[in-house]
C-alpha cells in the first residue's frame, strides 16, 4: 500500500550573503526568521524608525553590504530538468510526482498550492482550471492546467468533494516546508545539482511560457498573479538570456 507518510521536517542551513541561491519569500527558513523577528519587535515595542535602525546596525555588525549591481535574471530548470524531476517525483511516490506536476504546471506559489481545496476545482471547463488565492493579499486567479492533468487530479480524488487537494496523512494541509522537502528529494533523486526549491518551479514555468513566444508578457503577468508588469519583465530578460546562450551555442 502506498505510503501518504508527510515529510519530517529537516533541518535548514544557514546561508551566508555570498550564496548564489535565491531566497524566495515562501521558503520555510525565511518564514521562521520573520516570525521570530516578528516576535522580538513586539516584545521591545519598536516604531517604523526603529526598526529600520536595528535591521542597519545589524548589517554593519555582521558585514553585510548590498550588492554592486542587482541580478536582473533568475535561476529556472528548462524542460528536460522539470522533466527529470517530476519523474523522480512520481518514483518516489505517486502522490508527490502529481504534486510537483501541479505545482509547476500552475505556477503556484508555495502558500497558494497547500490551501488549494478539491471546491477550487473546475475540471469539466474547457480549459480545465484551478482557482489559486494568495494568502498575504487574499487576490485570486484563475489558471489553466492541461487535461491530462485534469485527469489525473480526478483520479487522485476519486469520490472526494471537500478538503484539501493534498492531504496529509491528518486530513490537513501540508506544510510549506513539507513541500520544499518533496522537490529538494526530487531534485536529488533526478541528479539536478542546482538548489531546487518550490519557488524555482514557479520561475522555470513562466520563463518556458515566455520563450514558447505563445504567451505575452502581460498574460503570463496574469497567469503568475503579478500586480506590476515589471515584477513579470524578470522572466522576459532571463528568456533573453536563454535565447543568446542557445545562439552561442549554435554561431558561437
Amino acid at each position: 500500500m502506498e505510503s501518504t507518510e508527510e515529510p519530517q521536517p529537516k533541518a535548514q542551513k544557514v546561508r551566508g550573503q555570498n550564496s548564489k541561491a535565491n531566497f524566495p519569500s515562501e521558503t520555510a527558513d525565511i518564514a521562521d526568521a520573520i516570525r521570530e523577528t516578528i516576535k522580538l519587535w513586539r516584545k521591545h515595542h519598536l516604531d517604523y524608525d526603529q526598526t529600520k535602525y536595528v535591521i542597519e546596525q545589524a548589517r554593519r555588525q555582521i558585514g553585510l553590504s548590498a550588492p554592486s549591481q542587482r541580478k536582473r535574471t533568475v535561476d529556472r530548470l528548462d524542460r528536460k530538468e522539470m522533466e527529470w524531476l517530476i519523474a523522480a517525483a512520481y518514483q518516489r511516490q505517486s502522490k508527490y510526482g502529481l504534486m510537483v506536476k501541479t505545482l509547476f504546471y500552475t505556477g503556484a506559489r508555495v502558500d497558494e498550492f497547500i490551501q488549494i481545496q478539491v471546491t477550487e476545482l473546475y475540471l469539466n471547463d474547457s480549459p480545465a482550471q484551478i482557482h489559486l488565492v494568495q494568502a498575504k493579499r487574499q487576490s485570486t486567479r484563475y489558471v489553466p492546467i492541461p487535461a491530462s492533468l485534469a485527469q489525473e487530479l480526478r483520479t487522485h480524488l476519486g469520490t472526494r468533494k471537500t478538503g484539501y487537494l493534498f492531504e496529509s496523512n491528518r486530513h490537513t494541509c501540508y506544510s510549506a516546508r513539507a513541500v520544499q522537502d518533496i522537490v529538494t528529494e526530487a531534485a536529488k533523486a533526478a541528479g539536478i545539482t542546482k538548489r531546487v526549491y518550490p519557488h524555482l518551479l514557479r520561475h522555470s514555468v513562466a520563463t518556458i511560457l515566455l520563450e514558447s513566444g505563445e504567451m505575452s508578457l502581460d498574460q503570463v503577468q496574469k497567469f503568475l498573479g503579478h500586480l506590476q508588469i515589471g515584477t513579470t519583465q524578470i522572466y522576459a530578460q532571463t528568456s533573453l538570456r536563454a535565447m543568446g546562450q542557445n545562439y552561442l551555442k549554435v554561431l558561437g
